[in-house]
């Protein structure tokens, strides 16, 4: 099965999961030591693709939206929403600009948004464990495991130490066995805080799903976070939805490398270089799920 094949079907499986109310998405985790490689080879191979995702990726722009609510059953008692273009302007430089942002109501529920979870929606969601930060963490080999027609290699990462202010990922990653990256996260952001009321810094269990963009990367565009966060007062529901969308290369000087190739350039089309897309309110009447987390 070729690579756009199967990063199609992936997808495909997604929406429709979306639709069923049951989806047998995983197979049976299985124990047994990967063939022909070794855990340690399979990490160096993905912690190096992974460096040249994130490279990669820091020269594409795409849309995030992000939802968080408080639930009472299934009353939504308080909602945070923010839509925001990953954009370049006409010096080159990366930046943020915000196309939708209600007033949050998260406070009616309880809750509010810290600098953590801000951090968390730029670089902890969207996961990446690279060369760079393997020396961090500890990383286990559990086994193998079936994601829909990806066979994945699964590993447990846990933060070594807390470095100062420093936020980590704790959790479990999927590597597919064909091309060597994440496809898939399961875990939370670390590390929490517990005091008096105020100073509880509490973050829920999130999944994140990739999908392969431009035939090369797995880069993320779903996260699904549907947890209870048990604070010293009380228990509150929180439910979070980020969607990644609409990614497109941004044309630059600047060489992506793949397999230690250069990637093709291509600006966007029918897009000007640094040009905006359309700021408009999005469209919130749709909003496909993935099956939660097992």
């Amino acid at each position: 099965m070729n690579r756009l094949f199967r990063s199609l079907f992936f997808l495909a499986v997604l929406l429709a999961c979306a639709i069923a109310p049951i989806c047998a998405q995983e197979g049976p985790l299985e124990s047994a030591p990967p063939k022909n490689i070794t855990p340690e080879e399979i990490i160096q191979r993905f912690a190096t693709k992974e460096k040249e995702f994130k490279e990669a990726r820091d020269q594409y722009t795409y849309r995030q939206d992000i939802t968080v609510k408080t639930l009472d059953g299934s009353t939504t008692t308080g909602e945070y929403h923010e839509v925001f273009d990953v954009l370049f302007d006409d010096k080159g430089h990366r930046m943020e600009n915000v196309v939708f942002a209600p007033q949050s109501s998260l406070e009616q529920g309880g809750l509010s948004l810290d600098e953590g979870d801000v951090q968390d929606f730029r670089n902890r969601l969207p996961f990446v464990l690279t060369s760079d930060e393997i020396p961090e963490y500890n990383i286990l080999y559990v086994g193998q495991q079936q994601e829909d027609e990806l066979h994945c290699y699964v590993f447990d990462v846990a933060p070594k130490q807390f470095v100062g202010k420093k936020r980590y990922f704790q959790g479990r990653i999927w590597v597919d066995d064909h091309d060597f990256q994440i496809v898939k996260t399961y875990g939370k952001a670390v590390p929490e805080t517990r005091g008096k009321k105020g100073t509880e810094h509490l973050y829920p269990k999130f999944t994140t799903w990739r999908q392969q963009i431009d035939g090369k990367y797995w880069f993320p565009t779903y996260t699904r976070a549907d947890d209870t966060l048990h604070f010293n007062l009380n228990d509150i529901h929180i439910r979070e939805i980020v969607k990644y969308e609409d990614y497109k290369r941004f044309g630059s000087s600047v060489k992506i490398l793949y397999n230690g190739q250069e990637v093709e350039k291509a600006n966007p089309q029918g897009q000007k270089q640094g040009q905006k897309p359309d700021q408009q309110k999005p469209d919130t009447t749709q909003n496909p799920q993935p099956p939660p987390q097992k």
